[in-house]
Formats: structure tokens, C-alpha cells, sequence
């Protein structure tokens, strides 16, 4: 197919002269202003007798608990774009920076729950000391950013909200265990049993929607783009011999021939030139024949996918994207908006959408029908990881600054809260943290996403990401249980096996990583909290 000659992308670093160094020691030298100065924020928000080292280890942790989430997580959402070489690794860091700052920024909520995982009952603790909840937070933060490290070193994509609800499991039980004040009880089992589910239920349902979307995308245009392209070849090769022909008659004439046909030539020429001209007035039999070709070329309608079901696609994954933006990425804001006002702002956006992508589409008719192709769908692909980062930004960033919030809360309060406020310093520094963690460490999870499960192309890039926001937000208005990272992993290999080169090999230890997750942060998080207690 004319859209899958593409070769692997490379992710590692250039052996030899390595050109990145400015980035790495720009990103170095702000993720290390951005800790120190976060360090003595956090120190004035503190109230007065506090432990400076514990208070700096909790900042620690928690940066250090970002920086994974966005080698892992965020990575993992680019990784269909950088594959399919419609970004490069500086491209996705660079829109990674704006619309993931931006989600944490601007939708990131002014609260935050101090337990977000929703699975362990901590006041189930009897007489739950805070500084007790200060280290089953801190220790649920390093439990889940070292395996979130681990995983993301082996190029393996896991989910962070399982991971830091392993930690939370795993320190609250330790905490529970030792003070003989709680005991298994305390974790909600059935939320356990739904994340096991969801192993399963996010990667199936992911795939299954990419499968049948990308199997609907390359038979209506890219199957009928390759066919258009072979005629086009062929009415191309057709040209060539019609010159050739031409000027093996020319040969053959005598002077005054050669005159007159040049004259006959001439007149054609000029007439040719015209949008609306008369072919019985062409003079000439190369004119006359170049006159059929075209005619035939015409009625191929090279462009005709692109122009009819392109815009119609583009439109439908504006209403998606636009529904997963109004619902999750901006639900944390005061917009107060009716159903109502929702549905007519996505048909809104829709039509708009669909009106610029034909137009852009028709505009694209004096390129090549493979770079039209290209071009188009890795517009839409850019479109969707961009919004894809905007609500990564907004829901998943709480997973390490709400454990971190809730730990500064009680180090100001001495008190535990339900509820906490986000200040903005913590939403800034987080946001930063997980683009220096994209940048230094998300090239293997990259490489995994992008061209270890299967061959990415900006079509079939864009339909494993359109599919999985779509499953995301049937998702969450269902109440399903289902990851965001498993889901995307399975609309990957749902389009792998439409051009049947899903990478199964891969995906085993994928899988085996899922289901330790759970236990392996616990065990990090039991063994953390321990730690805690004995030193401080």
C-alpha cells in the first residue's frame, strides 16, 4: 500500500555525536531549578516545627513520582505519533509541555481528594494518626514512581492509577498491620477485582474498536487509494510513451511538415491551456490523444476518498475529542454547562471541523495521493494526541500531587482532610516533572508504542487514538473499569492485526506487567513505609 512504506523510526540516541545534549541539559537544568525552588516553596508552606527532611523527601517523591508518570504515561500517548513519524521525539515533547501543563493548569481542579484511589478506607485505622497518613502517602508516592520507573526502562506502558493505588494499598496495610490498629478489611476488595477486570476489559474493548475502525479506514480509502494510484501510474506511463511516440513521428517529417505540425502544435497548445475549450478544435493528433488521457484521468477521481469520508472521520473525532474535553478534561472547571449547551457545542465543533478538513482536502489535490494521505491523517493524529494530552493533563497529574497535596496539608494542619486545595505552584512543578520525565526516560515506552506492537502510520495512528479516546469516554459516562494505557495498548494491536502484524511476543511481558503492578508497588510501598517510621 502506498501509506505503509514507511521504515522503522528510530527512538535511541545517534551513536557517536550526540546532538541532543542541549536538550538534555536544558530540561536537567530546569527540572533541578524547578525542585529547588520547590523545595523552599514547600518549606514556607509548612508550619513552624516541621521536619525539613521529611518535608524535602516528600517533595521528592512526589517530583520524582511525575517525572515517571510522564516517562510512562505520557509517552505512552505519543507514542502512536512519533511511530508514525508524524512528530518527532521533540515535536511530541514540545506539545506534551503546552497541553499537559496546560490540562494540570487550567482544569487540573482548585480541590483535590486526598485518597483518590477510593480503595482502601483509612479511617477504617483505629485513631489514625496523621503523621502515620503522612507516610502511607509519601511511601505510596516512591512505591509507585520506582516500579513506574522499572516498567518504563523495560519499555513496558502500565497504568499509574493502578500504580499508585498499589501503594496505597501496600502502605496502609504495613501501617495497619504493625500498629495492630488495622488489618485487610480496610481495602475495598471489590475495587481490587474491578481492576483486574479491567486487565482485560480496557485492552479488548480498545482493540476491538480500532479493528473494526481501521479495517473501515484502509478498505473505503486506503484500499481505494492504492487502486487510484495504480490507474494513475498507468494513465502516467501511458503519457511518457504518447511523448515518446510523438517525437519518433517528428523525426519521420519531412522540413515543411515539421513546420506546419509546429504550428498546428502551437494553436493546440494555447487552447490547451483553457479551463473550457472545445476538443473537436485541437489540431494536432498528440493534443487529441493527450486530451483522452486526461479525460480518463479525470474520471479516476484520485482524491474522491480523501475528499468524501476524510472530513466525515475528521468531524466525528472532533465530537469524540470534544466530548472527552467537555466531560473529563474540563470537568474540573466552572463552566456549568446544560446537556443541551454540551451536544450543540460538539455539533459546533463538529461542522466546523468537518468544513476545514474538506477544504484543506480538496486543496491537496495538486499533491501526490500518498502525500495527501499523509498529510491529511497526520493533521488529525496530531490533533487527537494533542487533545489526548490536555486531559492527561488534567486527570492523571493528580495522581502524584494528590498524595503530595494531602501530605503538605497535614505537615500546615496537623490535621487529615477529605479535601484539599491545589495550589498552583504544585500543578506547575508537576507539570514540569512530567515533561523533563517524557523527555529523559520516555523513549522506550516510545519505542514500544510506536513500532515494537505493531507498524504505526499516521492512518493507523490516528484510528488506534481515536478509538481509544472514544472507548474512554463511553467508558467513563458507563462506569466501566477500564485503564487509558491498556485501552491504547489494545487499539495498537486491534490495528496490527487488520494488516496482521500485531507483535504478541511483546506484548506478554506487557500483559505480566499489568497484573504486577498492583502487588509490585505494594511491596515497594510496605517496604518505604517501614522505612518512614523508624526514621522519623
Amino acid at each position: 500500500m502506498s501509506t505503509s512504506t514507511t521504515e522503522t523510526p528510530n527512538f535511541l540516541p545517534p551513536k557517536g555525536k550526540n546532538t541532543d545534549w542541549i536538550w538534555h541539559l536544558s530540561f536537567g537544568l530546569l527540572a533541578a531549578i524547578t525542585l529547588i525552588a520547590f523545595i523552599f516553596w514547600g518549606n514556607s508552606q509548612s508550619a513552624d516545627g516541621t521536619n525539613k527532611i521529611l518535608l524535602i523527601c516528600a517533595i521528592l517523591f512526589a517530583f520524582f513520582m511525575a517525572f515517571n508518570i510522564g516517562g510512562n504515561d505520557v509517552a505512552n500517548s505519543f507514542g502512536t505519533s512519533v511511530g508514525a513519524k508524524t512528530l518527532t521525539m521533540k515535536q511530541a515533547l514540545i506539545i506534551a509541555a503546552i497541553f499537559e501543563v496546560s490540562g494540570a493548569v487550567l482544569a487540573g481542579g482548585a480541590v483535590t481528594d486526598t485518597v483518590r484511589s477510593g480503595i482502601v478506607d483509612l479511617q477504617a485505622i483505629d485513631g489514625l494518626d496523621p503523621m502515620e497518613f503522612v507516610y502511607i502517602m509519601m511511601s505510596s508516592l516512591l512505591g509507585a514512581a520506582v516500579w513506574l520507573l522499572i516498567a518504563t526502562r523495560m519499555g513496558w506502558p502500565v497504568s499509574t492509577t493502578h500504580s499508585i493505588v498499589g501503594g496505597i494499598v501496600g502502605a496502609a496495610l504495613t501501617v495497619g498491620f504493625i500498629t495492630g490498629k488495622g488489618g485487610l478489611s480496610m481495602v475495598q476488595w471489590g475495587g481490587i477485582g474491578t481492576i483486574a477486570i479491567s486487565w482485560v476489559l480496557s485492552p479488548l474493548l480498545g482493540g476491538l474498536c480500532a479493528y473494526l475502525l481501521f479495517r473501515w479506514i484502509k478498505k473505503s480509502i486506503l484500499v481505494y487509494n492504492d487502486a487510484a494510484d495504480e490507474k494513475l501510474r498507468k494513465i502516467r506511463t501511458r503519457k511518457a510513451e504518447l511523448r515518446n511516440e510523438h517525437d519518433h513521428r517528428y523525426s519521420r517529417m519531412t522540413e515543411l511538415q515539421r513546420v506546419s505540425y509546429t504550428n498546428a502544435m502551437a494553436r493546440d497548445a494555447v487552447l490547451f491551456a483553457e479551463n473550457d475549450y472545445d476538443p473537436s478544435q485541437l489540431e494536432s493528433d498528440y493534443y487529441r490523444e493527450l486530451h483522452n488521457i486526461n479525460k480518463e484521468m479525470d474520471q479516476v477521481q484520485a482524491h474522491r476518498a480523501l475528499e468524501h469520508w476524510v472530513p466525515l472521520l475528521a468531524s466525528l473525532g472532533a465530537i469524540i475529542i470534544a466530548a472527552m474535553m467537555l466531560f473529563k478534561g474540563l470537568s474540573k472547571t466552572n463552566l456549568h454547562l446544560t446537556a443541551l449547551q454540551n451536544v450543540m457545542l460538539m455539533g459546533m465543533i463538529g461542522a466546523v471541523v468537518w468544513m476545514a478538513v474538506f477544504i484543506f482536502a480538496r486543496t491537496l489535490k495538486r499533491h501526490t495521493l500518498s502525500r495527501s494521505t499523509f498529510v491529511l491523517f497526520s493533521w488529525m493524529q496530531v490533533f487527537t494526541a494533542s487533545a489526548f494530552a490536555f486531559s492527561h493533563g488534567a486527570n492523571d497529574i493528580a495522581n502524584a500531587l494528590g498524595p503530595f497535596v494531602a501530605v503538605l496539608d497535614v505537615l500546615k494542619t496537623g490535621e487529615v482532610h477529605d479535601e484539599v486545595a491545589v495550589p498552583m505552584a504544585v500543578l506547575i512543578a508537576m507539570g514540569i516533572a512530567l515533561i523533563s520525565g517524557l523527555w529523559f526516560v520516555g523513549r522506550f515506552v516510545i519505542k514500544t508504542v510506536g513500532s515494537g506492537l505493531t507498524k504505526i502510520h499516521p492512518s493507523s495512528g490516528f484510528a488506534a487514538e481515536l478509538a481509544a479516546a472514544g472507548v474512554v469516554m463511553a467508558a467513563s459516562v458507563m462506569g466501566l473499569p477500564v485503564s487509558s494505557t491498556h485501552i491504547l495498548i489494545g487499539a495498537v494491536l486491534g490495528v496490527g492485526l487488520v494488516n496482521r502484524a500485531a507483535n504478541w511476543g511483546l506484548m506478554k511481558p506487557i500483559a505480566l506487567a499489568w497484573v504486577i503492578t498492583l502487588p509490585a508497588s505494594a511491596a515497594i510501598a510496605a517496604v518505604t513505609v517501614s522505612i518512614l517510621r523508624v526514621l522519623f
